[in-house]
């Protein structure tokens, strides 16, 4: 199954994995969901349900570590093997993805209310540009907002780049060792995946007052068939900008022109709501799965 555009992933690259034999079973199950990601990872498009499907192939991914930590093997090396620098290191990357998550969860709904408050708003409208334009200036300032909140995930995402650079002498104990390369293989597909995610949710430019003439300029600088490509590679929440953007045109008084702009808008906030809202019950599924994760750590850590 393809997922994630390599473009956009370049500076989170996994390597393969390629380690020792395994004395756990579960460390085996963990490489085969590790392997799924980097497959969906590798594909071609980038589209909402191929993020929802890497979301929740992380999910999977974390239940397979809470099993990997739960084990008596790994707990039993845990506690043989206690080292402050990686404990803190575990601690605080189980806390980075848990804020991570949680971050991206609140800016979708945040953004998938203020869609629907302006769906909402287009219903009740009859076709007059100024009983609608407060509600079209609400869902621009919401855009700008997430613009903000993604800026600052993605500048955590940078300081994870650090995390486990810097391993212990593990290699006494080869099922530990197995584990933390497995955990770091973990850390860099969370912020790869991440991080591609984060860019699809961005907001393009969005003007308050666009020029009237400016999408007429666009087609006739690029030509129709061009421009018709361009929209036709948009991904849900362009395709929703455009339409808010046109709605603020004042190129023409026709009202059947402004209905038609308006039954638009619509129909693609809808498609944008069902986009929200399996981003929604995914990003919920993998906050569940590094709950669970950081519980495990710090049981089995403090003792």
């Amino acid at each position: 199954m393809v997922a994630f555009s390599s473009k956009s992933t370049k500076h989170y690259s996994v390597r393969s994995i390629s380690f020792p034999a395994r004395p756990h079973p579960s460390t085996i199950r963990m490489e085969e969901e590790l392997n799924k990601l980097k497959a969906w990872q590798g594909g071609s498009s980038s589209n909402a349900e191929t993020f929802c499907t890497g979301l929740l192939g992380l999910a999977e991914l974390y239940t397979c570590i809470d099993d990997l930590l739960n084990s008596r093997f790994t707990q039993q090396a845990l506690a043989q093997h206690h080292h402050e620098k990686w404990d803190n290191e575990l601690l605080d990357c189980s806390l980075k993805h848990l804020d991570l998550c949680g971050k991206t969860r609140d800016a979708v709904l945040s953004m998938k209310q203020s869609a629907r408050e302006l769906q909402s708003a287009l219903r009740r409208s009859k076709g007059g540009e100024l009983s609608i334009e407060s509600n079209i200036s609400t869902y621009i300032r919401a855009r700008k907002t997430m613009k903000k909140e993604i800026a600052n995930c993605l500048a955590s995402l940078k300081q994870m780049d650090y995390i486990f650079s810097d391993f212990p002498k593990l290699e006494q104990n080869l099922h530990l060792f197995v584990v933390a390369g497995l955990l770091r293989e973990a850390s860099l597909i969370t912020a790869s995946i991440f991080h591609s995610l984060l860019l699809f949710l961005a907001p393009s430019p969005l003007k308050a007052k666009p020029s009237k003439w400016s999408l007429v300029t666009k087609l006739v600088k690029k030509g129709l068939t061009t421009a018709y490509e361009e929209h036709q590679n948009m991904n849900e929440l362009e395709r929703v900008d455009v339409a808010v953007s046109n709605l603020l045109l004042q190129s023409s008084r026709d009202e059947d022109c402004e209905e038609e702009r308006i039954q638009s808008a619509q129909v693609k906030l809808e498609c944008l709501d069902a986009v929200f809202g399996g981003f929604e019950d995914a990003l919920d599924c993998l906050f569940k799965s590094l709950i669970h994760t950081r519980v495990s750590l710090l049981n089995i850590l403090s003792h």
